[in-house]
C-alpha cells in the first residue's frame, strides 16, 4: 500500500504558513514505514526541534483505479478516517529554501498517524464532515471538509492521473489551519464529528 498526501488544500493553512495558493493539488508520498504502529507513542526524531501536528481526513481506497472520472470516484472508497501528517517544519523549511524534496521532513518513521476508519454511509455528505484535533484536552485544529479547495472526489480524479490507486491505499487530504509544535508528554486526540478515532502520546 502507499500513502498519497495532499498539501495546501485549505486556504487558512496556506495563509498561516505564508505559502502561495497552488493551481493544482500538491502531492507527495509517504512510505508504509512512516505509519505509526497502533498503541505506540510518537517519538520526536532527534533531527528536528520543531515537529508540527497536521490533522487530516483520510480516504481508504477499496479497488484498483487509473484515470478515474470524478463522477465515478465515489465508487472507489467506502471508509473515511482521520490521521496526522507529522512534519519536521525546521527541516522542511531548509529543504524548501534549497528547492529540494520534502520527504525527509514528511516521511520519516512514525510520521503518519492513521486512526480508526468510519463507514462512508455514516455521513450524509462527505463534503460536510466536521473533524478536530485536541492537544492536552484543548482543541487546536478544527475544520470541515466543505472548506477543502479540492474535494475528495476531485482529489481521486487528479491523483489517479499520475498514480494507479490500489486496494488499501490511503489518501491524506490536507490539513486546516492550527498546525503547531508538539512537545514531549503531549496527548493528541482526533475526532470525526464527536467520535474519537485516535489518541496518541508524544515522547
Amino acid at each position: 500500500m502507499k500513502i498519497i498526501c495532499v498539501g495546501r488544500n485549505y486556504a487558512a493553512h496556506i495563509e498561516e504558513l505564508d505559502n502561495e495558493k497552488p493551481e493544482d493539488p500538491v502531492l507527495f508520498l509517504k512510505p508504509d514505514t512512516s505509519i505509526l504502529l497502533k498503541k505506540q507513542p510518537f517519538f520526536i526524531p532527534d533531527f528536528s526541534e520543531d515537529v508540527h501536528h497536521e490533522v487530516e481526513i483520510l480516504v481508504k481506497i477499496k479497488k484498483i483505479g487509473k484515470h478515474i472520472d470524478r463522477k465515478f470516484a465515489h465508487k472507489y472508497y467506502d471508509e473515511i478516517g482521520l490521521g496526522i501528517d507529522f512534519t519536521a517544519r525546521d527541516l522542511q523549511s531548509q529543504l524548501k529554501r534549497k528547492g529540494l524534496p520534502w520527504e525527509k521532513a514528511k516521511s520519516f518513521d512514525g510520521a503518519a498517524v492513521i486512526g480508526n476508519f468510519v463507514p462512508k454511509t455514516t455521513f450524509k455528505d462527505v463534503n460536510a464532515i466536521n473533524f478536530s484535533l485536541k492537544k492536552n484536552e484543548e482543541t487546536v485544529q478544527q475544520s470541515n471538509t466543505a472548506l477543502m479547495l479540492w474535494k475528495i472526489d476531485e482529489l481521486i480524479e487528479y491523483i489517479s492521473k499520475y498514480f494507479t490507486l490500489k486496494i488499501g491505499d490511503i489518501i491524506f487530504t490536507g490539513t486546516p489551519a492550527g498546525v503547531a509544535k508538539v512537545n514531549p508528554n503531549d496527548n493528541l486526540t482526533g475526532y470525526i464529528e464527536e467520535k474519537e478515532v485516535f489518541s496518541i502520546k508524544v515522547k
